[in-house]
């Protein structure tokens, strides 16, 4: 079985939030007979497919970005060449570029869309997006919706409940950190301090954990590339700013930490992979109850606290619940890591987009 990933950005450019989702899909399928290509766009894209792990990676030229949306003419004829050698293709929502080759390509293969969140922050322009959103997510066979919490709270996506499922994300195992990595890290921002990992973006309420720091006084390591000029600016004493650190370096400050906190504060954090990564690490975790997955992933009260968004007063309180009671964060650490291991591994949910594939092609025969 052949299966066509589209995005509007993989490796090797780009491998953030939902390129890691892609990557673990197909890296988790793999094993159960699932070749792999996902094409995606580039400012300089490879002139040969591009081998990454058990996949290829497969760019055309990106001509125009324009309000988060990559725009390409050379697109849908990549598209439509890679397709013609694919079983399945499988979407990775929001990206109008996309919606647009699919109906243009007129697709007639099996085709699944993996909801990855509500367009949120351009309200004005889903205005003229929803036409062909709707034409495009109506003509997909199957969607899916990466917790129960985001297909309950989506207004979308209560318009296809026919159509819908749910397979929550899932990560593999990392190495064991490096303990070269551990020691030089220890020694510059100590440990049991509060963590933050993740791309410094608008809606990863970094000023409310700020706010937080100064309140309480406490620890915090902030991790990530980006818009940096609001840590930057504040210069509080106790928030140490790392920029943007490698899988090695995420690996240590993981094991060094005492608890991972999460304070995006729109919908557009939609899932939360780097929660995933706190709870398989297995610490306690601090996030915002959105009615997204974020709160899929940390039950407050059980593997850690949730707060309302936006509430730097609230996340305070939770920092400092966490850091006057060890035995007790250590306790929801430990259910952390349980849950991970029940429902976010990445053979789960290799697994589970390996049974929908052959689920769509057996009803793509039937209908034959």
């Amino acid at each position: 079985m052949r299966v066509l990933h589209l995005f509007k950005v993989y490796l090797p450019d780009s491998f953030t939030g939902v390129e890691r989702v892609i990557w673990q899909i197909a890296e988790g399928t793999a094993p159960l007979g699932v070749s792999t290509d996902v094409l995606s766009l580039s400012a300089n894209p490879a002139s040969e497919p591009v081998p990454v792990a058990n996949h290829w990676s497969h760019q055309a030229r990106l001509d125009l970005y324009l309000r988060s949306t990559g725009i390409s003419l050379s697109l849908l004829p990549r598209f439509q060449a890679l397709l013609a050698q694919a079983d399945i293709v499988h979407y990775h929502f929001p990206w109008p570029m996309m919606d647009l080759v699919h109906l243009l390509g007129r697709v007639q293969k099996p085709s699944v869309v993996t909801y990855h969140s509500d367009v949120v922050r351009q309200k004005n322009l889903l205005r003229l997006y929803r036409p062909l959103m709707h034409r495009f997510l109506g003509a997909a066979d199957r969607i899916v919706a990466t917790s129960p919490d985001y297909a309950a709270s989506s207004p979308v996506l209560g318009q296809y409940r026919d159509k819908l499922s749910v397979i929550p994300i899932g990560i593999a195992e990392p190495p064991a950190p490096d303990p070269a990595r551990l020691a030089a890290l220890r020694a510059r921002v100590g440990a049991g301090f509060f963590l933050f990992v993740g791309a410094l973006r608008y809606y990863k309420g970094l000023p409310f954990l700020l706010q937080a720091a100064r309140a309480t006084g406490l620890p915090v390591v902030i991790a990530g590339g980006g818009d940096d000029a609001i840590v930057r600016q504040e210069q509080l004493p106790n928030v140490t700013l790392l920029g943007e650190v490698d899988e090695a370096d995420k690996a240590a400050l993981l094991s060094l930490c005492g608890a991972f906190v999460f304070p995006s504060h729109l919908r557009s954090e939609a899932f939360g992979v780097a929660l995933l990564e706190a709870a398989q690490a297995g610490k306690p975790m601090i996030s915002c109850a959105m009615g997204t997955g974020t709160s899929y992933v940390n039950l407050d009260g059980v593997t850690g606290i949730t707060v309302p968004p936006a509430d730097a007063a609230a996340l305070a309180d939770a920092m400092q619940s966490l850091s006057a009671d060890p035995e007790g964060a250590a306790r929801m650490g430990e259910a952390a890591r349980q849950r991970y291991e029940e429902l976010f591994t990445a053979e789960a949910m290799g697994q589970s987009y390996a049974r929908l594939y052959r689920e769509l092609l057996a009803n793509k025969a039937g209908a034959a």
